[in-house]
């Protein structure tokens, strides 16, 4: 659910809420493990064909920061751009849930704030990842729309890098 706040149209920020479900068919550890170390993380999270990863540093503890700054390729909507996404951990239960506060900018300028909260349910056949994303987007943001859907092309990432391991 979105919702624009009442200011001035070139200062309005909106205000979205959505959850997305994927049921993976490991077990609650090896889901956490794929957000915990960053390199299995930087597979599914940062690595694409679409930008060139210039930063991702990732310190997994409470209170502990990542950060990443990737610039688009050629060929993409934001050819040359750079996006930095900074967030902080702010709650960490190993193999049950994992809530971060991020902020990012493209081209230094702010373009969301958001709270994201990863709930992992033991299931009969796996694992259920509940992924929260309560987000304030600003001017220049495409969107919760943009945000949501690139939610859930990483969560199909996660699954693919899943398997294979």
């Amino acid at each position: 659910m979105a919702r624009q706040s009442a200011v001035e149209p070139d200062l309005a920020v909106v205000h979205s809420t959505f959850v997305l479900e994927r049921n993976y068919p490991q077990t609650p550890e090896r889901v956490f493990s794929a957000f915990s170390f960053a390199a299995k993380r930087r597979r599914w999270f940062t690595d694409s064909d679409h930008s060139d990863v210039e930063l991702f540093e990732q310190d997994f503890r409470p209170g502990g920061t990542e950060r990443l700054r990737y610039r688009f390729k050629e060929g993409t909507p934001l050819p040359g751009k750079v996006l930095t996404n900074e967030g902080i951990y702010q709650d960490i239960v190993e193999n049950r849930r994992i809530v971060m506060a991020t902020h990012m900018t493209l081209e230094g300028k702010p373009i969301s704030a958001s709270l994201i909260t990863i709930e992992l349910v033991p299931a009969e056949n796996g694992t259920d990842l509940i992924c929260t994303h309560q987000g304030a987007f600003f001017e220049g943001s495409g969107g919760p729309e943009m945000r949501e859907h690139g939610w859930k092309v990483l969560l199909d990432k996660l699954g693919k890098v899943l398997e294979s391991e």
